[in-house]
């Protein structure tokens, strides 16, 4: 697909660097703001900086090379869409760091990471936006793979006129916590399941509406199949629901590859933009790439993280498909199920999906102009379509 891009000279110079020992006082610089919260909810508090060791920094300082790292992570001095976004945005801690408690270093070479590449000690932090009144019914958007919460930008402003609407960004994406694998975090999908129950118990003491993309939907679903309890609704945009959606395409499989994946995940085009526009008609603005980009910018820890996460995918991920397909068949799911398709999906084909919906019960609304970032392609009509579902399944 065209991407919408300036072409820059340092995108077209990708070298690492490998400043190893950096004395800390380089490390620090003023923090950033964050816009206070519309919400009273206490857990959603803002830990987006702090003093010392554990600043979050979401640009790395050229002094502040990590070890396997492009060049500062900056575009220029002027003000980015990745700090608009930001700024929008809270720190939440969910889930117990697990792990030996040592200093992140990066799988190739095992040189230490700076300070921005290490998780925090003893919870993980997740960086989510939400929107909307605190006291309404609670849509949890939970973004695909690889993707970031801003895929839901589109779709927060509608939900928010009756819906409290949060999105986050998974571990390893965005600006949550990117453990290196190894120090408190290894990836699986079993650890994504874990985590998740931990994210939603943080930001949502009631029942809540949830709404998953893509690869991460066998996720969701079995997080979602021992705690019926906990939600309202599901709905599921463009989930692998046949045998063949399994596979994962060439573009996210080179991730997992030995030592290439390492390498080319540590490319902002292929990581970010490749992925984004080679699976439908998304044409990425430039403003949007400055955001998705941002994070293999700021530091090699992203790009370790989507290697690690391919490989636990293509391992896992047609068990997690077929338990998903059991889950929703089974006649003990009692959770109203919505599917969303994009029909110009170009990773998994629509055969087979209406006749899956049909024996599992399942409601099925097709969008024809959108692929398999609905989110992307039709945002404000996607924020429709939820609305419209989670109102009528109230009644």
């Amino acid at each position: 697909m065209a991407i919408q891009a300036k072409t820059s000279p340092f995108l077209h110079s990708h070298h690492f660097q490998f400043p190893l020992t950096v004395p800390l006082s380089s490390l620090l610089r003023a923090p950033l703001k964050s816009a206070a919260p519309n919400s009273p909810r206490k857990s959603l508090r803002l830990t987006c900086s702090s003093n010392g060791d554990d600043d979050y920094l979401i640009d790395a300082p050229v002094s502040a090379g990590d070890g396997f790292s492009f060049s500062g992570g900056k575009y220029s001095d002027e003000p980015s869409p990745a700090d608009e976004w930001f700024k929008q945005g809270k720190m939440v801690k969910a889930h117990p760091v697990v792990g030996s408690g040592g200093k992140a270093k990066d799988p190739i070479f095992g040189l230490k990471m700076g300070a921005s590449s290490q998780a925090s000690d003893d919870v993980f932090r997740w960086f989510c936006v939400e929107s909307g009144n605190a006291n309404n019914p609670t849509v949890i958007l939970i973004h695909g793979f690889p993707s970031q919460a801003y895929s839901y930008r589109k779709v927060l402003p509608t939900l928010s006129k009756n819906y409290h609407a949060i999105a986050f960004d998974w571990l390893g994406f965005g600006f949550s916590d990117k453990p290196q694998p190894g120090y408190g975090f290894d990836y699986t999908l079993d650890e994504y399941v874990s985590s998740l129950g931990s994210f939603v118990n943080e930001v949502a003491k009631d029942k809540v509406s949830l709404v998953v993309q893509g690869y991460f939907s066998p996720v969701v679903v079995k997080y979602a199949s021992s705690f019926q309890d906990k939600l309202n609704d599901m709905i599921l945009l463009n989930p692998p629901l046949t045998a063949k959606h399994a596979n994962l395409p060439s573009t996210l499989s080179l991730f997992s590859n030995f030592l290439l994946g390492e390498i080319f995940s540590q490319d902002p085009l292929r990581a970010s933009d490749k992925a984004l526009t080679s699976c439908g008609p998304y044409q990425m603005k430039e403003d949007d790439a400055m955001v998705y980009r941002r994070p293999y910018l700021t530091s090699g820890s992203a790009g370790f993280a989507l290697n690690a996460i391919s490989r636990a995918m293509k391992k896992g991920l047609k068990t997690y498909v077929e338990e998903m397909r059991m889950t929703l068949l089974d006649k003990s799911w009692k959770i109203q199920t919505t599917v969303c398709w994009g029909q110009r999906d170009r990773w998994f084909g629509f055969d087979g999906v209406e006749e899956f919906c049909e024996d599992s019960k399942c409601n099925l609304i097709e969008l024809p102009m959108a692929g398999h970032h609905v989110q992307e392609d039709s945002g404000e009509e996607l924020g429709g379509i939820i609305s419209g579902v989670i109102r009528r399944n109230q009644i």
